[in-house]
């Protein structure tokens, strides 16, 4: 008796695989494009670089001043887009009667030190902020850039021993 039941659940079996079967085969047959269709578009990118630029700059330090001339350097840092072309100017600073070919820098009870700022190692072109005049131009390149500002105090400035200073504000224009 139990024979005949086995054997009834493994006819069962085969014809529900079978079924089963025939159906996945089918489905494995059938052309793709019955069951999926497709659409496409494009889209476009754009992206406008805007001209930019920095500028830093490092202390210029002329140390201890005996009377003999003496000259000293510091770095500007100038970091523009690529292709920009700009002009650096150095302020006359903050020293009374300060001009571009004579600087000034303030020490105990308002006492003057002359001194000058240059575009050149040669201490020949006075480095200023009128554009096109006495300002350095230059172009981009995207990345930074070091550019020497080199500094001189004559001979013969003979005042008051004390520590002087001056403030110079430097203006990228691009």
């Amino acid at each position: 008796m139990e024979v005949p039941l086995f054997m009834n659940l493994v006819h069962r079996f085969k014809s529900t695989v079978l079924t089963a079967g025939f159906g996945a085969l089918a489905l494995c047959l059938a052309p793709l494009s019955a069951y999926a269709t497709t659409a496409t578009t494009t889209f476009g990118i754009s992206a406008t670089v805007v001209a930019s630029c920095g500028v830093s700059a490092t202390a210029l330090a002329f140390g201890n001043y005996t009377g003999a001339v003496a000259t000293t350097s510091s770095t500007l840092t100038v970091t523009c887009s690529n292709s920009t072309a700009y002009n650096i100017g150095l302020s006359v600073g903050s020293g009374t009667n300060a001009t571009v070919t004579t600087r000034s820098m303030t020490g105990p009870n308002s006492a003057s030190l002359s001194y000058q700022l240059y575009q050149d190692s040669g201490y020949s072109t006075y480095w200023g902020q009128t554009v096109g005049t006495d300002t350095l131009a230059g172009t981009g390149t995207g990345a930074a850039q070091a550019i020497t500002v080199y500094g001189q105090i004559p001979a013969s400035e003979y005042v008051a021993a004390g520590s002087y200073s001056d403030t110079i504000t430097a203006t990228i224009t691009y």
